[in-house]
């Protein structure tokens, strides 16, 4: 850290204002410092975070084979501490069957959308290599919404 440069303690309690007239260097190192203490803090939890599943994971196994549920909430205690353990269910399609499967639906006079959600996409790259006149033609369905900047101060 440079000599009489703020801490990331004592940015905590730093206006904003006051932040953004430090000079650049110390905004670089201090990016870079937390950066460095959120790496850490991820690592630190993934290792308690293993821990614990190495702790609980059987009994949470046990849980659900219980009430034979497979995915899902459920609840134990130990002590004074109740566990609760998510197993999200992740579901994949494989979209060329599902694509088949509509065709053979609306092919029966019925319509997908009674059973499937249908959505298009176009990557940006594909638009962008369009012939002009198709590009105009997909403009009214498009549209363009910016996300959070971000901001790197890299230093020599």
């Amino acid at each position: 850290m440079l000599p009489n440069a703020p801490t990331l303690d004592q940015l905590r309690t730093m206006p904003i204002g006051d932040i953004a007239t430090l000079p650049s260097d110390v905004l670089a190192a201090l990016q870079e410092d937390a950066d460095a203490a959120l790496k850490s803090a991820k690592s630190m939890k993934d290792w308690l975070d293993g821990a614990i599943a190495q702790k609980f994971g059987d009994r949470a196994r046990e849980a659900r084979a219980a009430i034979a549920k497979d995915t899902g909430i459920v609840r134990f205690t130990d002590g004074a501490i109740t566990i609760v353990v998510d197993l999200p269910k992740k579901v994949d399609w494989d979209q060329r069957q599902l694509e088949a499967l509509v065709e053979r639906i609306r092919s029966g006079g019925e319509n997908p959308a009674d059973y499937v959600e249908i959505s298009f996409h176009v990557s940006e790259r594909n638009y962008g290599a369009w012939p002009e006149a198709i590009r105009r033609a997909f403009e009214p369905a498009r549209t363009v919404r910016t996300g959070k900047p971000t901001f790197r101060l890299l230093t020599d």
